[in-house]
């Protein structure tokens, strides 16, 4: 976990900002994996912090939400 806090510290993905008065942060939690080599041994071990986005309401927490897809013809 500290390795991925620190990777998103030194790419400026985010920043820590005070939280305006009478709101509440979203939560979030971490999801961990574990990447495997081919012969089964443990390649690295991943952490990554995700957003509960489903506790949100629509003109309170957002306006509006921007998905990105991509189809594989297009790779």
């Amino acid at each position: 976990m500290d390795k991925e806090l620190q990777a998103l510290e030194q790419t400026q993905t985010w920043k820590i900002v005070s939280l305006p008065q009478g709101k509440k942060p979203i939560a979030c939690k971490w999801v961990y994996r574990v990447k495997c080599r081919v012969d089964g041994n443990i390649e690295r071990l991943k952490a990554r912090l995700v957003v509960k986005g489903y506790t949100r309401k629509e003109g309170i927490d957002y306006n509006e939400n921007f998905s990105p897809v991509i189809k594989l013809t297009t790779v």
